[in-house]
């Protein structure tokens, strides 16, 4: 039988939780830790190395919480939910009838790249939506712009509070319907200049080897690797499933390289492609899903004239 705010409650129960001193992040985050172990449920906390060693230090000594890598777990939201989904499917194996986690998005994720990390946050309502999860998910509102807070509201179903209520969001909207939205995204300061290749209707391997061409070894040879299947995987669905043209363009910057792969198509019809495995078929399910764990950072957008995803690998513009 499951505990606490969520007893009764079939399949994720989403919390978000806003606060403004470390105290009453503590509020929210020690009784839920606590109550979770007296449960005899499994407990996790992924929060970030100074929100961390807090509510650490906040917990007895002999607690059983299980503290994640939460800085090197929330790297890529689609790594995150493959890795969050193995998690929860050993647990529930194992027996358990409930499972808390509260984490945090790193602060990097706040910025030019929250775009994604909004769509994660959204997608996560039905990736783990098959298991008995009650999460929290921390948001510091002296560090959030206000846009971040604005969209927590709108991909968490509800909010945990200091004085221990756990209460509807007045905003929140479906997934089905977020991840439809066409998210604003930072253009990173290489987009203004030249692009070193553009290539039109090019095959899988014309643009495996156009990324290969503008590397002179600014990038690890496994994030070189990934972007090469990245890249051809999402040409290969934009020449599949897209509308001609079908547009490559590179751009290499000292420590980074950004592609992008626009055709004059309205993109994947699943809003979850990319954060989900899409099975039975779907046009640029897998694809996506690949492109997504191999990349540091994925825009996509629709405009007038087509959709754009744009890749990234390397060092990442971060700037808010």
């Amino acid at each position: 039988m499951r505990t606490g705010a969520a007893a009764g409650h079939t399949g994720y129960y989403h919390e978000a939780v806003r606060y403004d001193t470390d105290e009453e992040l503590l509020a929210v985050a020690v009784p839920f830790l606590n109550g979770g172990v007296e449960a005899g449920e499994p407990t996790f906390v992924a929060l970030g190395e100074g929100t961390g060693k807090l509510v650490r230090a906040a917990l007895p000594a002999d607690t059983t919480v299980e503290f994640l890598p939460g800085g090197d777990l929330y790297a890529r939201p689609a790594a995150a939910i493959r890795f969050y989904r193995q998690l929860l499917a050993d647990q529930v194996a194992a027996g358990a009838r409930q499972i808390r986690i509260i984490g945090e998005v790193p602060e990097v994720a706040l910025g030019a790249l929250w775009d994604w990390w909004a769509r994660y946050e959204s997608a996560i309502n039905r990736a783990y939506d098959d298991f008995p999860l009650w999460s929290m998910c921390a948001y510091d509102t002296r560090i959030c712009p206000p846009e971040v807070l604005a969209d927590v509201a709108r991909t968490h179903p509800r909010f945990a509070t200091p004085d221990g209520r756990h209460v509807p969001s007045p905003t929140w909207t479906r997934p089905e319907s977020f991840l439809r939205e066409d998210r604003p995204f930072t253009p990173d300061p290489v987009q203004a200049t030249r692009p070193a290749i553009e290539l039109y209707d090019p095959t899988a391997a014309e643009a495996r080897a156009a990324v290969q061409r503008v590397d002179p070894g600014r990038l690890p040879v496994d994030h070189l690797e990934d972007l090469v299947v990245a890249v051809s995987e999402t040409v290969t669905n934009a020449l599949r499933h897209g509308e001609p043209p079908v547009r490559l363009r590179v751009w290499a910057a000292a420590d980074r390289i950004v592609v992008t792969v626009s055709d004059a198509g309205s993109g994947p019809a699943d809003p979850f492609a990319g954060m989900l495995p899409v099975g039975d078929g779907a046009p640029g399910g897998l694809g996506m899903w690949i492109t997504y764990q191999s990349c540091n950072h994925v825009s996509r957008h629709r405009g007038p004239d087509g959709f754009t995803l744009r890749l990234t690998a390397g060092s990442l513009y971060t700037a808010r």
